[in-house]
């Protein structure tokens, strides 16, 4: 059964909407199609797993309200221009079964509404007044962006497992770094605390990925939006098929197919059934369980608040969701 998110979700329910708003408040006066632009993209949903990351970790540290919320703002500002960028690189048309930008716009277009989206972000950023925020901020978006320049220059160096681990950080755990060491900056934490917190936020960010990585594969075709084992037909090596190749030799030549995209279409089904009848989906998420189980450690020591209870709870939910 899927968890729900209601357990920790309750606790940061109600400043949403401001983390929404402050969102749509625009610096100056822009072109309309920018403002249409992000209405489009803030109404699309998602679960604002990172903002509530994010003021979880403020809440439990003793943060500033108004600076932890336009925190929560700027990483998830940071997160949606990410995704403009993903789907044109991708050519996706529909993101959550609705129409993306680079279906509806020109690819300039696109870009530059994803440029601007970024913009908005930094300048969200630097509204709480945190050097070492800015830094953080601006160092987690050379991270995303190397990531993707990484993967479309990729080169094959050996270690499949390796690549796969960068790549996720880039693209996911990177973002969730940034939610729980930002709101530990916000707070003037002591370094050995600011370690800590960043070690939570990688551990779910990788958790979180992984899990996604094997919805691709195991999840519901109609729920995720999108065929499965996306990522494997477009020559992408996630977790599940990584376990699958090491568990059979006989087929790691197929790496080198797949990373050239020269894998005939019969092959690739067969792969993809060979991956989903055997045990790789499952070693795939006992490491993902591995990892959320080394996040929670984390927050032993942290204040005994219901901010702590809750990022405990969402460590959990990040193996177990369904979608």
């Amino acid at each position: 059964m899927e968890q729900t998110t209601a357990t920790f979700f309750d606790l940061v329910r109600d400043m949403m909407p401001e983390v929404d708003a402050r969102m749509r408040l625009s610096p100056g006066h822009h072109n309309e199609n920018l403002y249409a632009a992000i209405e489009h993209l803030l109404s699309s949903g998602g679960k604002r797993v990172r903002p509530t990351v994010t003021l979880l970790t403020a809440g439990m540290l003793g943060a500033d309200h108004d600076r932890a919320v336009t925190l929560a703002a700027a990483i998830e500002m940071l997160h949606t221009a990410s995704l403009v960028h993903d789907d044109l690189i991708d050519g996706a048309l529909l993101r959550r079964g609705i129409p993306t930008l680079n279906a509806q716009w020109t690819t300039g277009a696109t870009v530059l509404t994803g440029d601007y989206v970024f913009a908005r972000a930094a300048h969200l950023a630097s509204q709480t007044g945190s050097l070492a925020v800015m830094d953080l901020f601006a160092r987690t978006l050379m991270t995303i962006v190397n990531g993707e320049i990484n993967q479309l220059f990729r080169t094959p160096r050996g270690d499949i497992r390796q690549d796969y681990f960068e790549r996720i950080y880039a693209k996911t755990a990177s973002l969730f770094e940034l939610a729980t060491t930002g709101a530990a900056l916000l707070c003037d934490s002591e370094p050995d605390l600011v370690e800590k917190m960043r070690a939570f936020g990688y551990n779910i960010g990788v958790a979180f990925q992984i899990v996604d990585d094997v919805l691709d594969f195991a999840g519901d075709q109609t729920r995720v939006g999108k065929p499965l084992a996306s990522d494997l037909r477009q020559g992408l090596i996630t977790l599940p098929t990584l376990c699958y190749l090491e568990s059979t030799p006989n087929e790691r030549e197929l790496y080198g197919l797949l990373d050239e995209q020269r894998l005939e279409e019969a092959d690739l089904g067969r792969l993809i059934d060979a991956i989903r009848s055997s045990d790789a989906i499952d070693r795939a998420l006992e490491e993902a369980e591995g990892f959320a189980v080394m996040g929670e450690e984390l927050l032993s020591g942290m204040p005994a608040t219901p901010e702590k209870e809750a990022l405990a709870d969402l460590a959990r939910y990040v193996v177990r969701r369904t979608l």
